[in-house]
């Protein structure tokens, strides 16, 4: 299962590197091609010597090498590996991986990996309990890395609890099982919509919404996870994009999203409409902007065209459609109406009546109702906990 792989182990300042040989050694055993990079700190726990014996590799540590007059090109080390393991992965380790520092070659090669990143923490107690941590391994785990969860018991420092790495047997087993179990939305092309539009009066403003887009980046995030490669097509919005496998176009108006959306979903084996699209459109644009004049002031306006619907007219056997009904009275059968009307497999109602969800709120409540009219409801949760059961509704389908 690992056989053939080229894997790069980084290895972090932290007593558990002592496991790191006992980790080469089993890689190397399972027929993997291993190339270790340590930091300046790992090696007063481990020798280089030791796992360069192990690994029949060079052990890398700085960027050039004096004695040889070799550089290290962090860019190909990160291209060359099929997986990075990190393990230990230390807190000050992590927090850079986390926020794009890259002071030492280990966390170059890591921003320049195109490969799955997998990180086996090791700290005391109270260091993987700190919010900081806590906070810098739920990001990387946004960024698409996955986390080989650390053990309980006793640690370095005396006490007793979370924060020992894996066993090496147990990483190697970790990163057998993925291999060997493919991730369920590996091959899939996905399409997803996030934000709001903004629909033009003149050069100066707009028509639009209050939709933040935090949805709609939640649940790509959640399909990329699973192994889709994901094209998000955004309104606009402050959110920022952070799994590097997601491709994504921002678009501004109704017919540009529109556009981009008619381009890619002949293409998309699930396309997932979470962007908030205007439903009507200024008539004509002033050139100019619009001077203050008259008490009242009047726009005329006209519908958008009605990209779900299109989408729905369009729609192949073997492609899943999801659309979401934000609604604020006669919720549910509102949500079956466009269901059936727009040809969909599985519609995402949420109310505005709900405390804590709606726009631009870190949490949301939603029910699911799918093609036949299976209704499934959740209570109020994070929009990335939410993302995830949508994600999970999505494999299911399939």
């Amino acid at each position: 299962m690992l056989e053939g792989k080229k894997i790069v182990l980084g290895i972090c300042g932290s007593i558990a590197a002592y496991k790191a040989a006992t980790l080469v050694r089993l890689l190397v055993k399972a027929g993997a091609d291993v190339k270790v990079v340590m930091t300046a700190d790992a090696i007063n726990f481990i020798t280089p010597l030791t796992l360069a014996t192990l690994s029949k590799n060079p052990v890398l540590i700085e960027y050039f090498n004096k004695a040889t007059g070799v550089w290290n090109n962090h860019v190909e080390l990160g291209l060359w590996a099929d997986l990075f393991v990190i393990a230990p992965a230390s807190a000050n380790t992590l927090a850079k991986m986390a926020n794009g520092q890259c002071d030492n070659l280990l966390t170059a090669a890591y921003l320049s990996a195109k490969c799955p990143v997998y990180f086996a923490p090791a700290m005391d107690l109270d260091m993987w309990q700190h919010p900081a941590t806590t906070g810098n391994v739920k990001k990387l785990q946004k960024y698409g890395n996955i986390l080989i969860q650390p053990g309980t018991g006793e640690l370095a420092s005396g006490l007793h609890g979370e924060g020992r790495m894996a066993e090496p047997e147990e990483i190697v087993g970790f990163l057998q099982n993925e291999a060997t179990n493919s991730k369920p939305l590996s091959g899939k092309s996905v399409l997803v919509t996030a934000g709001p539009t903004y629909e033009a009066i003149d050069p100066v403003r707009f028509i639009g919404n209050h939709s933040s887009g935090k949805m709609g980046f939640a649940i790509a995030a959640q399909l990329a996870n699973r192994g889709a490669k994901v094209m998000l097509v955004t309104g606009p919005t402050a959110e920022k994009l952070l799994h590097s496998s997601i491709e994504r176009i921002d678009v501004v108006s109704a017919q540009e999203m529109l556009n981009a959306c008619v381009g890619h979903f002949s293409s998309a084996d699930i396309c997932v409409m979470s962007a908030a699209v205007a439903d009507y459109t200024p008539l004509t644009v002033a050139s100019q902007k619009i001077k203050k004049q008259e008490d009242t002031f009047c726009i005329d306006l006209k519908k958008t065209t009605d990209i779900l619907k299109v989408l729905g007219e369009s729609k192949k056997s073997d492609q899943l459609l999801i659309g979401f009904a934000l609604e604020t009275q006669n919720e549910e059968q509102n949500a079956i109406d466009k269901l059936r009307k727009k040809n969909l497999d599985l519609i995402i109602l949420n109310s505005l009546n709900d405390s804590g969800a709606g726009f631009k709120l870190d949490t949301n409540k939603i029910t699911m109702i799918d093609s036949s009219l299976q209704k499934t409801i959740f209570d109020l949760k994070s929009k990335d906990e939410v993302a995830a059961d949508i994600a999970d509704k999505i494999v299911a389908l399939l």
